[in-house]
């Protein structure tokens, strides 16, 4: 069943055993101010038990609190989390997953400061971020570079940098949230540089540890960043050594946009971003968005528009899903509910950790007992 779908793939001379990797998924699991807590260490265990060839943990900030998205937002900017991190890479890698940590800035989006920075001054759910100085700009690429090297450290096998969900790779390069006038602002070629800069400071400070990059294709607003010139960013990152590009659309300015949260019912909804991108560059893409069952996800790489499927939600909901493709068991899928009305992040934007409203009753009563 499926060959391709369970056919290796060699990237940077790591392989992974399938095509099936768990996309970055933000569930609040994390311990307060960050921590590597016994149940993110669960979570991810399991996850990494599922089958899939890696594992990409989430949104681990390169700078607290400026950086970090709330306040159970994972760590990479510190040694004191060092430890943490070791068990985290340790528990994922035993369950014979690669493991990948995702390193990220939230800028406007970072809600554990009160005061976030951006490349400018753009309102933002009524806050107004500060606009960052070059000398500032220089101290966040160094704060990537030192949680990469934070990551390899740890043990993991791969770093991804988050230039999705409009965190502040994404708002240097979007022509909506980037009004600067000097090298950073203007053309794409100037938007760009800040992105760039921080994955040739990363590599170096890595040496041959891959570097993938979590790419946002298309924020889905009018003013916003789009596929045409996204597409060429992606061919700038794959000139500059990018491992694999992770295509998603949208951003929290977008996700709650009526037309947008019905495209995103559909199976494989962001799969044309990720084709558009695979047709632009000779480096792998990844694929997310709602992939329900193993014929489509077989289809879309046979059909040349992925080389890799990213499961988040549907691998939390499910985490039998590789086993239930793979032998041809997919009408027992327990299938993420696009009707739910995105229920796991209302949770977590209320600081709570989320869970699945699609589980069980058995499994959502034992998860409520030890985690509530």
């Amino acid at each position: 069943m499926h060959p391709r779908l369970f056919s290796p793939l060699t990237i940077q001379g790591l392989t992974l055993k399938n095509r099936l990797t768990m996309a970055p998924l933000y569930l609040g699991y994390a311990g307060q101010g960050g921590t590597v807590s016994e149940m993110l260490l669960e979570h991810y265990r399991l996850m990494a038990r599922s089958g899939v060839a890696m594992v990409v943990v989430e949104n681990a900030t390169v700078d607290h609190p400026a950086g970090s998205g709330s306040n159970r937002t994972l760590r990479a900017d510190t040694d004191d989390n060092l430890a943490g991190l070791k068990r985290l890479a340790e528990a994922i890698k035993q369950e014979g997953s690669l493991a990948c940590l995702q390193i990220n800035h939230a800028g406007r989006f970072a809600h554990a400061t009160d005061q976030p920075v951006a490349p400018s001054a753009v309102n933002t759910f009524g806050r107004l971020p500060e606009a960052l100085e070059k000398r500032q700009i220089d101290r966040i690429v160094d704060k990537y570079a030192s949680a990469a090297a934070r990551a390899q450290t740890a043990g993991f096998d791969m770093v991804e940098l988050h230039g999705g969900t409009g965190y502040l790779l994404a708002q240097f390069l979007s022509p909506r949230t980037n009004r600067r006038t000097d090298a950073y602002g203007g053309s794409l070629e100037n938007r760009q540089r800040f992105a760039l800069e921080v994955l040739a400071r990363v590599k170096s400070a890595i040496g041959d540890l891959p570097v993938g990059y979590r790419f946002l294709a298309d924020e889905w607003l009018p003013d916003g960043l789009q596929v045409d010139e996204s597409t060429q960013f992606a061919k700038s990152l794959d000139h500059a050594g990018i491992a694999y590009i992770s295509v998603m659309g949208g951003t929290y300015e977008s996700f709650s946009l009526p037309e947008i949260v019905e495209k995103s019912k559909q199976e494989g909804y962001m799969l044309d971003l990720a084709a558009a991108v695979r047709s632009a560059v000779d480096v792998p893409v990844v694929s997310a968005g709602r992939f329900a069952g193993g014929t489509f996800a077989e289809r879309a790489i046979a059909e040349g528009k992925t080389d890799l499927i990213g499961l988040a939600r549907v691998l939390w909901a499910d985490p039998l899903w590789p086993q239930k493709v793979r032998d041809g068991r997919e009408a027992d899928i327990l299938h993420c509910n696009p009707d739910c009305g995105d229920a796991c992040m209302h949770m977590v934007m209320k600081g709570r950790p989320a869970f699945c409203v699609a589980w069980p009753a058995e499994k959502m009563k034992a998860w409520k007992a030890k985690y509530k």
